[in-house]
Formats: C-alpha cells, structure tokens, sequence
C-alpha cells in the first residue's frame, strides 16, 4: 500500500537530513551547492516543501548517489572510500585526504564527467548529417528552388 503524501514528503525530507549530517554537511553548505536558500533546504528537510525533482537531482548529484541509492541507502552510512584494485597508492592516497579534500575530489569527478557528456553531446551533432539541401542535376552549390548563384572568392573584393 503506497504511503500518503504527506508522509512521503517528510520521509524524503528526513532521508536528505540524514544523509547530509552523515557527510558533515550543514544546511548552508548543501543549500549552496544546490542553488536553494537555507530556508528552502530546512522546509525541505521539515517536510513542509515538497523536493521537486530538479532539487532531488542535485542533491543526488552532491551526495553522488543515484535515486534506487538514495531511498536505500542507510541514514548514518559514511560514503566509502573508492575501490581502486589495480591502483593500491591511490587508495592509500584516499585514505589520507580529509573530508573536505574527497569532497573536493568527488566534485572535481562529478565535474569532468558532466565535461565528457558535454563534449560527447556536441560531438554527436557535429557528426550529425545537416538536412539534405537537393540540387539541380550539374549545378553544384546551387540550392533547388533557383536561389541566388553561389558566391565565389572573385565575387568578393575582401579576398
């Protein structure tokens, strides 16, 4: 039976509050990081806002969480360190950095993959094909429909 949705509100709420305090995270700073003002973020927590989807994607994108993780994840679970098997200084590296320097670190991550996405996005419309432009048989740069003839280098005195 699903809850009401009054309760699912608090319960999101409340599972942001947790979450947050586990990391050592205050309000302001989750507030910041998500674009809403403390006020908004303690609502939220209260249950007395509901979260829209846009705010729970960026706290899931600062707690570097999916959303199956967020609504399993348990309340006072410290975020574990990175599996790094072929690379046992790198987990040693981890291990020596303090909070705020893995937030730092997760942060930067979060920001290159977003770079990768963007750069990936823009290169599947590079590779895209234009619309197809139809031209008369034997007249090459000319667009169908008798548009103007294409310009040449000796049409423009600038060249």
């Amino acid at each position: 039976m699903p809850l009401p949705q009054n309760r699912q509100i608090r319960l999101v709420g409340q599972k942001i509050r947790q979450i947050r305090k586990s990391r050592h995270l205050t309000q302001a700073d989750l507030a910041a990081r998500i674009g809403v003002t403390q006020s908004d973020l303690s609502r939220m927590e209260n249950g007395e806002y509901k979260v829209g989807l846009d705010a729970l994607f960026r706290i899931l994108q600062v707690f570097e969480l999916t959303m199956s993780q967020f609504f399993g994840e348990p309340a006072s679970h410290e975020p574990a360190a990175p599996a790094f098997p072929d690379e046992p200084e790198l987990a040693r590296d981890w291990e020596a950095l303090s909070q705020d320097a893995r937030r730092e670190v997760r942060e930067f991550v979060a920001f290159k993959k977003l770079q990768g996405e963007f750069r990936r996005s823009l290169q599947s419309k590079v590779l895209e094909p234009e619309p197809s432009r139809s031209s008369e048989p034997g007249e090459p740069g000319e667009e169908s429909g008798g548009g103007a003839p294409a310009r040449s280098s000796e049409d423009d005195p600038e060249f």
